[in-house]
């Protein structure tokens, strides 16, 4: 099972997020925590390294709505993931 941590930009960017919203990026986790295990993400979730980063990647979780994460050291108990920010295509200008 992965570990993860939330930055506080994403945890102010959570906030901001309607009730559906959450409720989408809850539903992608899910499906993400599965496909991470397996090692292969489904096209659905569109995991993609973020160009122009170093090691920052993104997920859809909506039509619109997007949430960007790196990985971090494994804390023992497979990969740890570092969630820095969720929102609209507007997170990309600071990812």
């Amino acid at each position: 099972m992965p570990t993860y941590e939330r930055t506080d930009r994403f945890q102010r960017d959570h906030r901001g997020l309607s009730p559906v919203q959450r409720a989408r990026f809850r539903r992608a986790v899910g499906r993400f925590v599965v496909d991470l295990a397996g090692g292969t993400f489904r096209d659905g979730l569109r995991v993609k390294r973020v160009d122009g980063t170093g090691g920052i990647f993104e997920m859809t979780s909506a039509p619109d709505g997007r949430a960007t994460f790196q990985y971090g050291k494994s804390r023992g108990k497979g990969p740890h993931v570092i969630w820095r920010r969720i929102g609209s295509h507007d997170i990309f200008g600071e990812p």
